[in-house]
């Protein structure tokens, strides 16, 4: 859009009007100011000089297609073995025989904690150092919505338990069962020695 030039009239109308206004700072001396400003001369940018360029280097490489959290028997398998490795090979393989088992199936949430916690407790002042806690593999959900939910409450929420207080002090390794005492539906908890 180009400017459109000011006519004599419209340039004789602003001096009276400059003529019969105050000035803000007196003080400050007028300066001449041209009737027009000179048009400003357009600067020429040198054109970039570009690098080699390879098809896909400023690509980076996408996470797998889904972050979601691990399930409770992966992240059961990777933690580090704090117990005897033969036997927790052993245990892994089903060939120890737990000492005591505590079947947590058709109970809630507010019932099976507080059953847990009395039976691990228990288990260890009796001497016992390998116990079978059987959770179910839960139900299918009928919803599916965009958010996964986890199968199965008391099999996510046993392990947890286990490893708060006041079981933390009592458990030294939670691992899936073999598929001979429940498989993915039960834990092997092995306890510490009481002091």
């Amino acid at each position: 859009m180009t400017r459109r030039k000011l006519t004599t009239d419209e340039i004789d109308l602003w001096r009276k009007v400059a003529k019969q206004a105050e000035r803000m700072h007196p003080d400050i001396p007028q300066t001449v100011h041209p009737t027009s400003l000179p048009k400003p001369t357009p600067k020429k940018h040198p054109k970039p000089r570009f690098e080699a360029f390879e098809l896909g280097q400023a690509h980076r490489a996408q996470p797998s297609s889904n972050n979601l959290k691990p399930s409770v028997t992966e992240t059961l398998r990777a933690t580090p073995v704090q117990m005897d490795t033969k036997a927790f090979g052993r245990m892994k393989r089903g060939k120890l025989r737990p000492e005591g088992k505590l079947d947590l199936h058709g109970m809630r949430v507010d019932t099976a904690h507080p059953a847990l916690v009395r039976f691990v407790l228990t288990a260890q002042a009796q001497g016992k150092r390998l116990v079978l806690v059987i959770t179910g593999k839960g139900k299918d959900r009928d919803e599916y919505g965009p958010i996964p939910t986890p199968r199965g409450v008391l099999r996510n929420q046993v392990p947890q338990w286990l490893s708060l207080p006041p079981l933390a002090q009592a458990v030294m390794q939670v691992t899936p069962a073999h598929i001979s005492h429940g498989g993915d539906g039960a834990y092997y908890v092995y306890l510490r020695r009481t002091r």
